[in-house]
């Protein structure tokens, strides 16, 4: 997906902040803020909960491709995430961030994307809502598209563990965020289908979340590939399909097929980023941690190695 032009390059500029740039921090931050409002009204604090919204459409015996509940508990880390990055983007140094600037309006998109669905799923409009999620993984791809053609920044004054830092607040989270939004995209046009009336026999059933699984599996792959097999992205990915197994094999709809199915795409999820990880000669926790995806030029350094995320 990148360009072959793309190249790892500093991260920084030595501009002081433009109105832009504030107005960027400003609506990030109010995105995040309606974000956690989407949040409380999706857990049931402010109003009912996903499982039980649109009519029970999207709980976790709704469809073969429904995690159980446990899984979701990776937003708990997305959501930290999230709030940990509004801060960051309001460091000093971050402000004229070349990161910040390609990144920071598409992180905000993706908050109110995040809350519009969340509404959109009380309201009971099903289909909304999967135009709503393709719309964020999208964007999510996007942005990381673009995390991974700018690297951290990696200059005499930045430290070590400042980048780290960042590799985990940003890097990560978005990754976090794009790898499960990809299998929960896939649930969630399987319960929008399901709710649609589209009930075949148990065998074609199978047949077709085996299908879908392996959509997912191939995409998964694809991103891999082109964003030099970023740790997080496939992590989440994988904990989605490891969960469907778990879901069809200890409640309804039982299915081994199903479940056989989403753990062989998880194995392959994790071997596929292990695989493009190592190809890109990177070595942290999250992905392209030292080259460029398309170009494998190198960027800053920690101790002889390179370091993005």
């Amino acid at each position: 997906m990148l360009s072959d032009q793309a190249t790892s390059v500093p991260a920084a500029t030595s501009s002081r902040p433009t109105t832009t740039d504030r107005v960027r921090q400003v609506v990030v931050t109010v995105s995040e803020v309606l974000c956690v409002y989407g949040t409380l009204v999706g857990v049931g604090v402010l109003g009912t909960s996903v499982e039980t919204s649109s009519g029970g459409a999207l709980s976790a015996e709704a469809t073969r491709i429904a995690p159980p509940g446990p899984a979701f508990s990776i937003w708990s880390v997305v959501y930290l995430g999230l709030f940990l990055y509004t801060i960051w983007q309001w460091l000093p140094s971050q402000a004229t961030q070349r990161r910040m600037r390609s990144t920071g309006w598409l992180a905000a998109v993706s908050m109110l994307l995040n809350a519009g669905w969340l509404l959109v799923t009380q309201q009971g409009w099903i289909w909304v809502s999967v135009v709503v999620i393709l719309a964020l993984v999208l964007v999510l791809g996007e942005l990381v598209r673009r995390l991974t053609a700018i690297p951290p920044t990696a200059s005499p004054a930045t430290s070590r563990g400042r980048r780290l830092a960042e590799l985990v607040v940003v890097d990560g989270t978005f990754g976090l965020y794009l790898g499960w939004v990809a299998v929960a995209t896939a649930a969630n046009v399987t319960a929008a289908l399901v709710s649609s009336g589209v009930r075949p026999s148990d065998a074609v059933s199978d047949l077709l979340a085996v299908v879908v699984i392996a959509v997912v599996a191939l995409i998964s792959v694809v991103v891999s590939r082109a964003f030099g097999g970023r740790y997080a992205v496939a992590a989440a990915s994988a904990w989605g399909l490891a969960w469907i197994a778990v879901g069809r094999t200890t409640s309804e709809p039982a299915s081994t097929v199903t479940a056989v199915a989403a753990v062989l795409a998880a194995l392959v999820v994790v071997a596929a980023a292990l695989r493009f990880h190592r190809r890109a000669g990177t070595d942290g926790a999250d992905g392209t941690d030292g080259t460029s995806a398309s170009t494998g030029t190198t960027s800053g350094r920690v101790r002889g190695r390179t370091v993005t995320a």
